[in-house]
């Protein structure tokens, strides 16, 4: 997108050290002790609205003081005590348990007290919610000015309004008011020694002209079987648990959100790449993302939306516009997507290859042709090409400037983009020729394209032969190491050679950082390892090496990187962010965490799967697998006293929320999986 005049926003804040609670399309984020202050993204998400600023607990009028946290994708546990209520210094007799669950469109906060005494207590508790809705847009940028809204109570519920969304709060035991515009639950006790009182409180979020919502499965999940790794067998838990809570349904079935807490949304790039990683695990997530993009591919030339005929869009606003009557189409935003399209074409592909039946590929002949078209008329004889200007577009690098800092002039043709349109038009062949249809001329077009690229982007720089990270629109290479590498090996670009050389190169310590690989060289003109585009790391593109690697036939350069991304992802307690700071072991013990990086992230956690193979599972499988749950729910220390009835048993355990989401079925094939 195009830079916007520069205006005063706050500094990006670090996110990795904030607690996360994340069921698409909701999701809350806190400091790790429950509290919410300053930090521009503390507080209560509904689709791409922040409903509610700030959730205070209060305990006999003080707040807890904090112990520790457990916490696992859409849920946390926060234990701490309660110093107000006791009259012994140093000896901690009263315990507070605050649980906080997220589902689609509500948000379950629950305190506990639970009294260590010898004697009763007499308890007061409160939960006071600052009610704020801010676009997350103007969140992101600190100008997050709420919106008017109405707060009143309704029967015994609170809710606030803006006339389009809705927060509702409601509590089944605790008292419900509204206090100059902050809505107050307070709940009174006396808690007789060695039992319990608690306060629950839902919150429920509901904007009317959103058009997502949380995907629900029946059926029950499987995760990825042990591999004896302690590290790697985390990972994976956490990263399919994260992967579940960011799945959206648009109409067409389960696609995964490209992540929190900026993208809660379909993006096509991050929910093509995702599926694919993913597909040892099963075609179900693939096949549901391939038919949500098809309906809605582009038919017109439109410049507002950059619509073109079978070009795939790019992101999927999350909102119907002004007027539209319910189940309205949401209008796609085409502009600036070069890859969704031949990725979609590879998914295609690879899903077939991985068991999708051909039945379902041809409910999709008319999109791969349309979107075969629309890829052959923009390369031609020529290259896949970003725009030119001051642009970002896609995963690639961020394009260098000129002496005067004027944009490296386009249309820019990326050696990554080379790479997936050959990908795509072998791809897409093998499938013309599945379907009865003539394939041959999609090959001799993709080896038409390998001899352009042969000629036009190797380079020898110093001691290495390699192929440059683009060529600009003047014809100039831009001739230093990036990880755009990582896309060329195993995408039929190269010869078995040049595949030999590139996986040299992305075991090179200028790009090999120890826990991951870098976006550009260390030795790179303007890299930083601090810099987004310049330096960063992004897990998904060490994973797509790993993975092209293994198709390569060169398992031990494979297996060397799935064991930085297996590092990294340990010090991120298994959930990776979309890139941390390009810092190698040299330099640091730990990845080093960037700013405005959200974790969970859709490409970031579908990581694991290729990491998963290359270090055990795909030459290790098991004869027989066996059923994992995802989630270790942690339950209270307290137990239900035995004079509650059956309900009130039921409530104080789950506090009268709405159901869990189900889980999706990420495996659904056979054993071993297509590769």
């Amino acid at each position: 997108m195009r830079h916007e005049q520069a205006q005063q926003v706050d500094p990006p804040r670090l996110l990795h050290d904030q607690l996360a609670s994340v069921s698409a399309p909701t999701q809350a984020w806190s400091r790790r002790d429950g509290s919410m202050d300053e930090h521009p993204i503390h507080g209560l998400f509904h689709g791409d609205w922040r409903f509610v600023r700030a959730v205070e607990l209060r305990v006999d009028g003080a707040p807890i003081e904090h112990l520790a946290t457990s916490s696992a994708g859409d849920w946390a546990l926060i234990r701490g005590i309660a110093p107000a209520l006791d009259s012994e210094p140093g000896d901690a007799r009263i315990a507070v348990e605050r649980m906080r669950e997220v589902t689609p469109g509500a948000v379950l906060e629950r305190a506990t007290v639970v009294n260590g005494r010898d004697l009763p207590i007499d308890v007061r508790i409160e939960l006071a919610i600052d009610v704020a809705f801010s676009p997350i847009e103007r969140v992101r940028d600190g100008r997050a000015d709420p919106v008017p809204v109405h707060v009143g109570i309704e029967g015994v519920d609170a809710v606030a309004t803006d006339g389009i969304r809705t927060l509702r709060v409601r509590s089944r035991a605790g008292e419900v008011e509204v206090v100059d515009g902050r809505v107050v639950v307070r709940q009174r006790a006396i808690v007789q020694p060695n039992d319990w009182a608690g306060l629950s409180v839902e919150l429920l979020l509901d904007d009317a002209s959103l058009a997502v919502e949380g995907a629900i499965v029946d059926a029950p999940s499987r995760g990825l079987e042990p591999t004896g790794r302690p590290a790697l067998d985390h990972w994976g838990e956490r990263a399919v648990a994260d992967l579940e809570d960011l799945l959206l349904d648009v109409g067409s079935g389960a696609v995964l959100a490209a992540g929190a807490p900026w993208r809660l949304t379909m993006v096509a790039r991050d929910a093509l790449s995702a599926a694919r990683l993913l597909l040892p695990l099963g075609t179900t997530l693939a096949e549901s993302t391939l038919r949500t993009l098809a309906a809605r591919q582009g038919v017109q030339h439109d410049g507002s939306t950059g619509e073109q005929p079978g070009r795939m869009l790019h992101e999927l606003s999350p909102h119907r516009p002004a007027g539209a009557r319910a189940g309205a189409e949401l209008p796609p935003t085409f502009t600036d997507s070069v890859d969704a399209t031949p990725l979609w074409i590879v998914l295609l592909h690879d899903a077939w290859r991985a068991g999708l039946p051909l039945e379902a590929v041809r409910e999709l002949r008319t999109a791969l042709h349309a979107a075969l078209g629309w890829l052959g008329q923009q390369v031609g004889e020529g290259f896949l090409t970003l725009p030119g200007g001051d642009v970002a577009v896609g995963d690639g690098p961020e394009l260098p400037r000129d002496a005067e800092g004027a944009p490296v002039a386009g249309p820019v043709a990326t050696a990554r983009l080379q790479a997936l349109a050959c990908r795509a038009a072998v791809g897409g062949a093998a499938l013309l020729e599945a379907l009865g249809d003539d394939g041959a001329p999609w090959l001799d077009w993709a080896e038409r394209l390998r001899r352009r690229f042969r000629a036009a982007f190797w380079v020898v720089r110093g001691d290495d032969r390699h192929p440059a990270m683009a060529i600009d629109g003047t014809g100039g290479r831009l001739d230093w190491l990036s990880a755009d590498l990582a896309h060329l090996v195993g995408s039929t670009l190269l010869s078995r050679d040049e595949e030999r050389t590139v996986a040299e190169l992305l075991l090179d310590e200028r790009l090999s950082s120890g826990f991951g690989l870098r976006s550009i060289a260390a030795d790179a003109p303007g890299y930083w390892p601090l810099a987004w585009n310049g330096g960063a790391i992004r897990p998904h593109d060490t994973a797509v090496a790993i993975e092209g690697l293994m198709r390569a036939g060169l398992d031990d350069a494979a297996r060397r990187l799935a064991e930085q991304l297996e590092r990294a992802a340990e010090a991120f307690h298994g959930s990776l962010p979309e890139r941390y700071a390009g810092y190698g072991l040299a330099d640091a013990s730990a990845p080093v965490p960037l700013p405005d990086a959200g974790a969970p992230h859709a490409r970031s956690a579908a990581a694991v799967v290729p990491a998963w193979q290359a270090l055990g599972a795909r030459r290790t499988a098991p004869a027989a697998r066996r059923e994992r749950h995802l989630r270790a729910v942690e339950t209270l220390t307290v137990d239900v006293p035995r004079e509650a009835t059956a309900g009130e048993a039921r409530f104080a355990s789950t506090g009268g929320a709405s159901p869990r989401r189900a889980h999706v079925r990420l495996i659904d094939g056979g054993w071993p999986p297509s590769i």
